[in-house]
């Protein structure tokens, strides 16, 4: 095939050389990897020549539409024939991310990509990292802006555990789990689990599955995660439905898979409301209006103002926790379970500062 019947084919190919940051090419190395390239698409061709390749990056970086701007550098290399080391002079884009093939990005869209980099770099040990570090490395290069978003962010002892885990959901793969309680840290207890769903709460990330033995689905906080194993000899059960659903009726994390869903009533003063009402305490949460507010407000005719709200909700510990954390801007109203249980937690409360004050004097 003549070389100028194939320019196109070889400028894709030397467009993807060019931008690798992974290996070093020299011209000859460009040489000998596109006759390669060329010699798999078309078994009938000879290949190319160096000078074939030297007029092709000449027309990229000077004569044709791209003008690209082509870097030339040295690195220390290694011939193992001759067994001596040499220092060899290659090439590749000076911008790495550029490519003659893609339409380069708007300021708005280069704000974006950065922006959303910034965040995936939280997540060290996700499969495929390196692709996403070579998007950020190809934006270093742009001017450099102040940081416009952020998140709350609660670093791990070990940060390539939530690649890890999102590498075994994503393959399907069941892991032995080592993990700690706060209660005992120095005893590691391991269990085989199948893997289904990482979720983020209050600045903790968890792992949700089933458990190998009985199939019981449970949860466990990155932050009490010694080490994990894939075994790949265990066959991989999927979750039935959607794993989102396990979410729906409950605050935070812990599931009581027996526990009934309340309807919970709560009333919060003036002061509170709005903050309630722009930030809900669960996806269920609405005001309540009409003749159910005026049954409130008959039973407890001695609230002034306020709001009073409702959700829908299994019990458990960050459902109470939610309801106590607003003091006395938000009583439960209903049912009389959810009001016991809130009330213990403050009676609590306040037997521990009693005995501080005594101890005080």
């Amino acid at each position: 095939m003549p070389a100028n019947k194939n320019a196109m084919t070889r400028y894709k190919i030397l467009d993807e050389l060019l931008s690798s940051r992974y290996h070093n090419y020299s011209l000859d190395d460009l040489t000998e990897e596109v006759s390669n390239r060329l010699a798999e698409m078309y078994p009938n061709t000879n290949g190319v020549v160096r000078r074939t390749i030297e007029k092709d990056i000449y027309y990229l970086e000077y004569e044709g539409p791209f003008m690209v701007e082509i870097e030339r550098y040295t690195v220390q290399s290694y011939n193992k024939e001759k067994q001596k080391h040499y220092t060899k002079q290659c090439l590749r884009y000076a911008k790495p991310s550029f490519s003659i093939f893609k339409k380069e990005m708007t300021d708005d869209e280069e704000c974006l990509l950065r922006e959303a980099l910034t965040l995936l770099g939280q997540f060290d040990g996700l499969p495929n990292f390196d692709a996403l570090e070579g998007l950020r490395l190809g934006l270093e290069n742009t001017k450099r802006r102040t940081p416009i978003i952020s998140f709350t962010k609660n670093p791990l002892e070990n940060s390539n555990l939530l690649g890890e885990l999102f590498t075994m959901i994503s393959r399907k793969l069941v892991i032995e789990l080592h993990y700690h309680t706060f209660n005992a840290p120095q005893k590691v207890l391991s269990i085989n689990l199948h893997p289904y769903f990482l979720k983020e709460y209050n600045r903790r990330w968890y792992i949700f599955g089933a458990a190998e033995e009985d199939g019981k689905l449970l949860s466990f906080s990155l932050d009490r995660i010694d080490g994990l194993k894939p075994l790949a000899s265990h066959k991989y059960f999927e979750y039935k439905g959607d794993v989102n659903d396990i979410f729906e009726d409950i605050i935070g994390v812990t599931l009581y898979e027996d526990s009934p869903i309340y309807q919970i009533y709560f009333w919060v003063s003036d002061s509170s409301k709005d903050y309630v009402a722009t930030k809900p305490l669960h996806e269920s949460q609405r005001k309540i209006s009409g003749s159910k507010n005026l049954e409130f407000r008959n039973t407890y005719a001695w609230l002034n103002g306020g709001q009073i709200f409702r959700i829908d909700c299994k019990y458990n510990y960050e459902l109470i926790r939610e309801l106590c954390s607003f003091g006395k801007d938000l009583l439960v109203l209903s049912p009389t379970e959810i009001q016991n249980k809130v009330k213990c937690r403050i009676d609590d409360m306040i037997h521990n500062y009693r005995k501080l004050q005594i101890d005080i004097q």
